[in-house]
């Protein structure tokens, strides 16, 4: 009983192997080629150009804020009591500001990448398409999900020729 048993199991193993021959994979890193693309580069572009005053003003609130730290450190010492605690509340004031104006921006810039990569998906998914077509494969993995990959498998710079077009 044992034996036919293993027998079955040797069988269906050597059989599940053979069909797992026979599929052809690529690999694609997403991500690079999303973001190495022409359409990525001009979206960076414009996110520079449309949150640069968002940018200048978390700048300015950080170094009015690391002023006021140096200016506490040098001076506390000298100063009373009321102006150590007049210029502490300054300074964490100012440190308020300055972690809302960050997380305001970088929640905006977050928003507007999850945008971009929204917009870009049917483009995206259309090329993949094109590589499982065009080199007659069955699956294509991300990168994230691979531990090695041989060179010929990975379909990166094509996906990104692809979305350049």
């Amino acid at each position: 009983m044992f034996r036919l048993s293993m027998a079955v199991f040797l069988a269906a193993l050597m059989a599940s192997t053979s069909v797992l021959a026979e599929t052809r994979v690529g690999v694609v890193d997403l991500r690079q080629a999303l973001f190495s693309s022409n359409d990525a580069r001009v979206f960076s572009e414009n996110m520079q150009q449309e949150f640069a005053g968002e940018e200048a003003k978390v700048r300015e609130a950080q170094e009015a804020a690391r002023n006021l730290k140096e200016r506490l450190e040098k001076d506390g010492a000298m100063m009373n009591e009321s102006e150590r605690n007049k210029m502490t509340a300054e300074f964490q004031e100012k440190v308020k500001e300055f972690n809302f104006l960050k997380q305001r921006l970088d929640s905006a810039v977050a928003n507007r990448k999850q945008q971009f990569l929204e917009s870009a998906r049917p483009e995206v998914d259309a090329a993949v398409k094109e590589l499982l077509d065009e080199h007659d494969l069955d699956l294509i993995l991300p990168s994230e999900a691979v531990v090695y990959v041989k060179p010929e498998m990975n379909l990166t710079d094509e996906l990104l020729e692809k979305l350049d077009r």
